[in-house]
């Protein structure tokens, strides 16, 4: 929440700001008293403790001017006993009716006016969490790591309340310190701290102590909180198991339909192994109210990447993050982790499965151990086992598999730097199905270091990392053939050895940047797959065999003027080769990002991809790499403020290339309803039309073992809606409606095959295909898919839930586009039998 109110998006990078230099200092001490009494929770400030608390102040201005006076004074005071910590905070101002008060769902963000207590336990300026409250008492939490990050699937068991009278609002909070990881001991014990204020009406945050906008990462900004004399360890010990009734739609082999209904049953726990370790296992998790993955259309040879959203999974996922080829200037969702590996889709229900057939691997358990010792050591072990998945006559379609992960890191010089080291393993229980189409282990061990430089305003960083995966010679000679790898290509330099029992590779990267100052950021990098690094068992990797060099380079102005809030400029320039130095990308990008003092936002950019003399190793699916011409990408966003009832979105982008042959453009429009303080809703649209004059078709092998890389002319047009609806009936229960309609199609013509794949000229690329079985009949497809989501939440009581969940998908593809406008595509995907699962899951939380 914090990194998102300071404007640390991905697209945005790393922000910069006035000089501030000339700030006046603020103190950023506060202490704490121990509360003999606990004060009663009722948002009022007339308990003794309060009135012996000494008062936190001083407050200034995060944005839209750093460091400026707020418009309204903010004032805190803490206290603490053995189980729990204390605070109160007093928002000053002088008109309560303009407070922007929304009801929403837990965890929810909205354009309301906020309360937010940050609290770094182990006060290692890296981690901490932070507590956030509105006025009308909607909570959100979050943990953060990595001095900026926010991770908010977590979820602690805390209280507050609110109160709005004649000088403002109040937050009265109560956090049991089993909540909190930190240190325990005798002595006095010392917190980072720091509260956050917004205002929204006028876009305004302030905080004590500063947090400025011009210094990379905020937990490193907090405060120190005091006099917590000799905090023990609290007893952390929670038990939430939960039962869930299922109600689903099932194919059977036969195309019939069923509706059977299971009941099951699970759980999570969490146990505090000391004051800064905790273990978190779940059994038999089910994750049925967690919303569907978009609809997509994949065409191109790499994976899809989705993001996780499974509860157990995203709830501290900073302490595994390695990321893999992630600079300032592209980061794809590489990662040496990813956790969607874990109770994926069966990977062999294309040879052994039908319609009746698992779509999930069922997780039978999963623990994770996360913490910091003493030393300055941040640990994270992660282990999960799913079963063994089975399709058509008892063939396995996925086998039993362990994964395993270990992550270390170890802070250096007071938080400047740190160093680490990261370990997987990933091994499976083969049988005559699949032990030549699945590698039976894959190990990775990896090393990484970070430092600071120049009192924080530079930072060199970097890793080094190392795969291997082992199993029989028909499964390496896959990984070998995959597009990951591609060693089969004949104008390579790489060799198939089709005995080879493994296949072991390196990964290496360097990052130096300007991460703070005045008017200027920037970043260059360098990264190095080998040709045999392999990752994707445990996490996820697009292409090995690649080194790239990456420079960003940005200007800022976040001092308002007449007619802005803030500007940013940036400067990209990348370029990509194969490890034996084949170029395949060259290209320089700008973009700006301006929020005007109407608080409309315009982001603007382009690309010019494509320049000089590269070639593309994977368009030919394992064929020889191609000549590519210059492309042209332009793109812009408008936002609308997000203060107002009904905001609108609208986004366009295009592309030209192959020498205007080839043409996208695709555009997106939005529209938020804010209908009233607990009913909000959007509906947005998204139409691509594609024209690729080059897309890959097929690799056909002919009557003399000559392969045939063919391609074809392809027209596609997408058309898909989203929908949201959130309806909140108080503070603990909240309805939430997705649904997303997605329509695909196209048609191929023009089929032919490579000819001079490095020629010049485009058109001496190419040569008609001679098969005239596939040339005059090369079909095309249409794709048609619904997702939807209907889920009713309830926590009846504190930190047990109710959830009512109505799941249902439609889906259908076809080899031909058909003659249908999308108008008849939709009538009759909403023609298809609907698949749909009824879900009632309940949890009960109990603590010691």
């Amino acid at each position: 929440m914090i990194a998102a109110a300071l404007g640390l998006l991905v697209a945005l990078q790393v922000p910069a700001a006035q000089d501030t230099s000339t700030l006046r200092p603020v103190a950023s001490v506060a202490r704490a008293v121990r509360a003999e009494t606990p004060p009663v929770l009722d948002g009022r400030d007339d308990d003794p403790v309060w009135k012996a608390a000494p008062v936190i102040g001083g407050f200034l201005v995060v944005r839209p001017k750093e460091g400026a006076d707020p418009h309204f004074r903010t004032e805190g005071r803490v206290a603490y006993d053995e189980h729990n910590l204390y605070v109160f905070i007093r928002a000053f101002d002088p008109h309560p009716d303009s407070i922007v008060r929304l009801l929403s769902r837990r965890d929810n963000q909205t354009d309301s006016d906020q309360l937010i207590v940050m609290i770094d336990g182990f006060h290692d300026r890296r981690t901490g969490y932070e507590f956030a409250v509105n006025p009308v008492g909607v909570k959100a939490d979050y943990a953060i790591y990595q001095d900026g990050n926010e991770d908010g699937a977590w979820d602690a068991v805390w209280d507050v309340s609110t109160q709005v009278d004649s000088l403002g609002w109040t937050a009265e909070y109560r956090i049991p310190l089993s909540q909190l990881k930190y240190s325990a001991g005798s002595g006095t014990g010392t917190f980072g701290f720091a509260l956050w204020r917004s205002i929204e009406r006028f876009t305004e945050a302030s905080s004590w102590p500063l947090i400025r906008q011009s210094k990379v990462g905020f937990v490193s900004q907090f405060g120190d909180l005091t006099g917590l004399d000799s905090l023990a360890s609290p007893h952390r010990a929670e038990i939430t198991p939960y039962v869930v009734v299922k109600n689903e739609t099932r194919q059977e082999a036969d195309g019939s339909y069923s509706h059977p209904t299971d009941i099951t049953a699970g759980g999570d726990v969490k146990y505090g192994l000391s004051s800064n370790l905790t273990l978190n296992a779940t059994i038999n998790p089910d994750f049925g109210q967690v919303e569907a993955d978009p609809s997509v259309l994949n065409l191109s040879a790499f994976e899809t990447f989705f993001p996780e959203r499974r509860p157990f999974f995203v709830e501290g996922k900073g302490v595994f993050d390695w990321g893999i080829n992630c600079s300032a200037v592209n980061c794809n969702g590489e990662n040496m982790f990813y956790s969607r590996r874990i109770g994926r889709a069966p990977q062999l229900s294309d040879h052994y499965g039908d319609a009746s057939s698992p779509t999930a691997t069922t997780i039978l358990g999963a623990a994770k151990i996360t913490g910091r010792l003493p030393g300055g050591l941040a640990l994270g072990v992660l282990d999960a086992v799913t079963q063994r998945e089975t399709g058509v006559s008892g063939a396995t379609i996925e086998p039993t598999t362990n994964y395993a992960l270990v992550r270390l890191s170890q802070e250096a010089k007071g938080g400047e730097g740190a160093f680490g080291a990261m370990v997987s393993a990933v091994n499976r229980s083969l049988d005559q199905w699949t032990d030549t189409l699945l590698r039976q282990s894959a190990y990775t061990a990896a090393a990484d270091f970070r430092h600071r430089l120049f009192k924080d305003h530079y930072e060199i960083s970097g890793s080094f990392d190392l795969s291997r995966v082992a199993g029989t010679p028909e499964a390496i000679l896959l990984a070998q053939q995959d597009p990951v790898h591609l060693y089969q290509r004949p104008d390579g330099v790489l060799r198939v050895d089709s005995t080879a029992t493994t296949m072991s590779g390196d990964a290496e990267e360097i990052r130096f940047g300007k991460v703070s100052g005045d008017r200027t950021h920037f970043e260059t990098s360098y990264s190095r797959r080998s040709p045999g690094f392999e990752v994707n068992d445990m996490g996820f990797l697009l292409q090995a065999d690649q080194q790239s060099w990456s420079n960003w380079f940005m200007l800022k102005w976040r001092k308002p003027t007449s007619l802005y809030q803030s500007v940013q400029w940036n400067f990209n320039w990348w370029q990509w080769w194969s490890t034996a130095g084949l170029p395949t990308e060259r290209a320089f990008n700008t973009n700006v990002h301006a929020q005007f003092n109407n608080r409309w936002w315009l982001h603007l950019g382009g690309t010019l991809g494509q320049l000089g003399s590269t070639f593309c190793d994977r368009c030919a699916r394992g064929g020889p790499a191609i000549r590519q011409d210059l492309y042209a990408s332009p793109w812009m966003f408008i936002e609308g403020d997000g203060r107002q009832r009904l905001v609108p979105f609208i986004g366009f982008n295009g592309f030209i290339g192959d020498g205007g042959r080839s043409h996208n453009f695709n555009v997106n429009p939005e529209l938020d309803f804010k209908i009233s303080s607990r009913f909000n809703t959007s509906i947005s649209a998204s139409y691509n039309k594609n024209v690729s004059d080059a897309q890959w078709f097929n690799n056909y092998t002919d009557s003399l073992d000559n392969l045939h890389y063919t391609f074809a002319h392809l027209d596609q047009q997408t058309l898909s809606f989203t929908f949201r609806l959130d309806y909140t009936f108080s503070r603990t229960a909240s309805l939430q409606i997705y649904a997303q309609p997605y329509v695909s199609k196209g048609t191929y013509s023009n089929i032919r095959e490579l000819d001079q794949p490095r020629a010049d000229a485009y058109d001496d690329r190419y040569k008609v295909y001679g098969d005239t079985a596939i040339t005059n009949n090369p079909g095309g497809f249409n794709f048609k898919q619904f997702n939807s989501n209907v889920v009713f939440r309830w926590e009846y009581r504190r930190g047990s839930t109710l959830f009512l969940v109505w799941n249902q998908g439609r889906s259908d593809f076809t080899t031909i586009e058909g003659d249908k406008n999308f108008g008849g595509n939709y009538h009759d995907l909403f023609q298809l039998h609907p698949m749909n699962t009824f879900l009632i899951k309940a949890s009960y939380w109990i603590n010691w």
